[in-house]
């Protein structure tokens, strides 16, 4: 079955924010990935945006705590909504195209499932009661 874990937009601080949380929760970050580490060709990066967070995540016992910086280009994230996703770790593809397209139905794709630059399946959308969800395979 897959997991459901919380993810958090910020407007920048996102490292700041993910370092208090492992100083009150514990854990290890099992993932730090900057926008620098996809720039290229196809995915440009603003120089004063290259050493923001692109994805972090921090263990919390079985869980994990995720989130990224939103980058200036798409506007300040309204901290009093639209801050935060639920993740949704699937098992396999198949999974994940089941839960993308059931949570999907009637809402709004903001990102097609399919693979990601970091290496993932991925995809995220709003489903139609206006919660904003984010599915994804890893096979690591």
């Amino acid at each position: 079955m897959a997991l459901i874990n919380p993810h958090i937009n910020f407007n920048g601080n996102a490292e700041e924010a993910f370092n208090f949380y492992k100083s009150v929760f514990g854990g290890e970050f099992t993932q730090v990935v900057r926008f620098k580490d996809l720039a290229g060709p196809e995915f440009p990066v603003a120089e004063k945006e290259a050493d923001k967070i692109m994805h972090i995540a921090l263990t919390i016992g079985p869980n994990f705590l995720m989130g990224n910086d939103v980058p200036e280009s798409l506007g300040p994230t309204n901290e009093n909504e639209n801050r935060s996703k639920i993740f949704i770790n699937a098992n396999s593809r198949d999974e994940a195209d089941k839960l993308f397209n059931g949570l999907s139905a009637g809402g709004q794709i903001e990102g097609p499932i399919g693979d990601s630059p970091w290496g993932s399946y991925f995809g995220c959308f709003r489903d139609k009661y206006g919660i904003e969800w984010m599915v994804d395979y890893n096979p690591r």
